[in-house]
């Protein structure tokens, strides 16, 4: 970490935790993104099409089929670059989005070798997934909840509830929070299943976090809440500088590598700042598509067991395939599924703000 620049009275704030933040990781995987696409065709690291839930692929993606994939170390290399260097490794927030963020890459990673090695859809054990995600939380909530420099030391049990406020649920903080990461994760990751879908919904999201700790570091007398500021500006700018290569028709997938990562980080931005029942609001989009997942599986398991056949709610899941079963193209789905992630960002940041900026702990 360049602890010079983070204390240096010669170096603005501004430039520490807005401009570099917006600027160097979009830069990093802009210029990166050719070379790295060409290291993974050397590699073979080729997209076997995944089978859409509760229904088989849809016919137009299997052209998508070798497409490189693991393109989410772009996207993960540059936002902890950023954070190693630029952000204080001894704050415990930049902690624990840090290892929620490396651990769900982590467990991508090996999710993405192995789909890779046995040229199929099916990655590691479902188990072991979720038990490592759990892993990661838990720790993250335990270490947040426990830490003296916790930024609600005298209340670690507060929550932000929508419209209304802080409530203090107590060591109720902690299973909200290990769920919150887990369920983002997996959400972000059944999400990214059209180029450019997950990763252009993360910006609004990340966008939503962003304003809303910048507002915090005054109404709730937090300054540490900068870090997370930078953070957030962070994705957004890995996730436009790999926009540029997902766009349709994809050069380069993040596959689980970049959406487990940026789920994870998204979760535990929420965690940090006390705002997992934002995230569900804001986060509308991914929250729609896993809930899809759900109904499509519970539904076709209960209507198989009553009749004997089992039958689907949506044409396909998750949700971004029924709508391109409706004759939607892939572009008009990413687009509008963009649409409504900025709306949903909008709306509770205008309906929340003056709760939030007026409201003190």
């Amino acid at each position: 970490m360049l602890t010079y620049f983070f204390n240096s009275d010669h170096v603005s704030p501004t430039i520490l935790f807005v401009v570099l933040p917006l600027v160097l990781p979009l830069v990093l995987v802009w210029t990166m993104g050719p070379w790295g696409i060409r290291k993974l065709r050397e590699l073979k690291a080729g997209q076997p099409v995944r089978e859409a839930h509760g229904n088989v692929h849809a016919p137009d993606h299997a052209a998508k089929e070798g497409t490189p994939t693991m393109g989410g170390v772009l996207i993960i290399g540059s936002l902890l670059l950023y954070s190693f260097l630029f952000l204080p490794l001894g704050d415990v927030r930049v902690q624990c989005v840090l290892l929620v963020t490396v651990v769900t890459g982590f467990l991508g990673f090996l999710d993405d070798c192995a789909k890779i090695k046995k040229h199929n859809s099916d990655g590691v054990n479902g188990w072991f997934k979720i038990g490592l995600q759990t892993l990661a939380a838990t720790v993250c909530a335990i270490y947040l909840y426990t830490c003296e420099s916790n930024m609600f030391m005298s209340r670690p049990g507060l929550i932000m509830v929508p419209f209304y406020g802080f409530v203090d649920i107590g060591w109720l903080v902690i299973p909200l929070a290990i769920l919150t990461v887990i369920a983002t994760s997996n959400a972000v990751n059944l999400t990214d299943g059209l180029d450019g879908l997950a990763s252009g919904c993360m910006i609004p999201a990340s966008l939503f976090f962003a304003l809303f700790a910048f507002l915090g570091i005054t109404a709730w007398q937090d300054p540490g809440l900068v870090t997370m500021v930078a953070f957030s500006l962070a994705i957004i700018s890995s996730c436009l500088g790999f926009l540029w290569y997902n766009c349709h028709p994809a050069k380069v997938f993040m596959g689980d590598t970049g959406s487990l990562a940026l789920g994870g980080a998204l979760g535990g931005l929420a965690v940090c700042t006390r705002m997992e029942l934002m995230l569900i609001l804001v986060a509308g989009v991914f929250v729609a598509e896993a809930t899809s997942v759900v109904m499509q599986v519970v539904w076709f398991k209960i209507t198989r067991r009553v009749s004997g056949a089992g039958r689907r709610l949506f044409r396909m899941a998750p949700l971004h395939h029924h709508f391109e079963k409706g004759g939607m193209s892939e572009t008009q789905v990413c687009v509008r599924f963009w649409i409504v992630a900025l709306i949903l960002c909008i709306a509770v940041a205008v309906t929340n703000a003056e709760m939030i900026t007026h409201f003190h702990i």
